[in-house]
């Protein structure tokens, strides 16, 4: 067990790759507070972690809201008393082209995207500089290194600040023992990626037969990732087999990008 006792934070835990990080994170041996905004998803999840024989403690959270991150970063302490791994999960987007991105579009997806990120980061960080110890896992995107088939400019400029935000935390948490590093997933078949995949063939009048035909046969490997595809690589740099890997970005994408 990797991660035996050990106390990780996963937020967006009611479905796609949020979902499947926190229950690997149960089946290797943790326990799991799930932020999550949809509270049904989330006591889902929360519950399937627990039937690990693991506690799973659902925690309601906006994270496009400071106040919502520190609270339940405060609840997580109060039951547990400490943070070892945090996987910061949350995210959104849809499809826009260039000309549509509109000054909401932007709001929302940075709010979520780069500001719930930092703030989530810089409270969990807070309470393992205590402790001179921990594991922080960003869940980027291939879209924050130039990915074009992104979509939207918005989303791959917040996965981008992702990137730059997990190499400066990295280097300045080093001192306190805090690894910092970050996931770039490519395609992934999750709920975000069907509702992205549909606004898709809406706009460009294909099936969605098509557009998903289109976007494998352009990955080297010809597949688009699963959820456990992401969460394998997490639970590797939440555990003491990475504990010497700090400000990396991995990508996990069947080779669709090279840096």
């Amino acid at each position: 067990m990797l991660l035996k006792e050990k106390i990780a934070i996963v937020t967006g835990i009611g479905t796609g790759m949020g979902k499947a990080i926190a229950l690997r994170c149960a089946k290797e041996g943790a326990h799991v507070v799930g932020a999550e905004i949809n509270e049904v998803t989330g006591r889902q999840t929360a519950a399937e972690v627990s039937a690990h024989d693991r506690r799973g403690l659902f925690v309601k959270t906006d994270m496009g809201r400071v106040e919502d991150i520190n609270a339940m970063v405060t609840t997580a302490m109060e039951t547990f008393g400490r943070i070892d791994i945090l996987v910061n999960n949350a995210g959104v987007t849809k499809s826009l082209g260039f000309f549509d991105v509109t000054e909401a579009d932007w709001d929302w997806i940075h709010s979520v995207n780069a500001k719930g990120v930092f703030f989530c980061m810089q409270a969990v960080a807070r309470e393992m500089a205590k402790r001179k110890e921990g594991r922080i896992i960003n869940i980027a995107s291939i879209a924050g290194k130039g990915f074009r088939g992104t979509s939207n400019i918005s989303y791959a400029g917040s996965k981008g600040a992702v990137i730059a935000m997990t190499r400066i935390g990295a280097a300045q948490l080093a001192k306190h023992d805090i690894n910092v590093n970050a996931i770039c997933p490519g395609a992934t078949r999750t709920d975000l990626y069907t509702n992205v995949m549909k606004q898709l063939t809406e706009r460009e009048g294909i099936s969605e037969e098509q557009a998903i035909s289109r976007l494998d046969a352009s990955i080297p490997l010809k597949r688009s990732n699963s959820p456990d595809d992401i969460a394998n690589m997490a639970v590797f740099l939440a555990s003491d087999e990475a504990r010497n890997i700090t400000g990396q970005s991995f990508n996990v994408d069947g080779g669709l990008m090279w840096d």
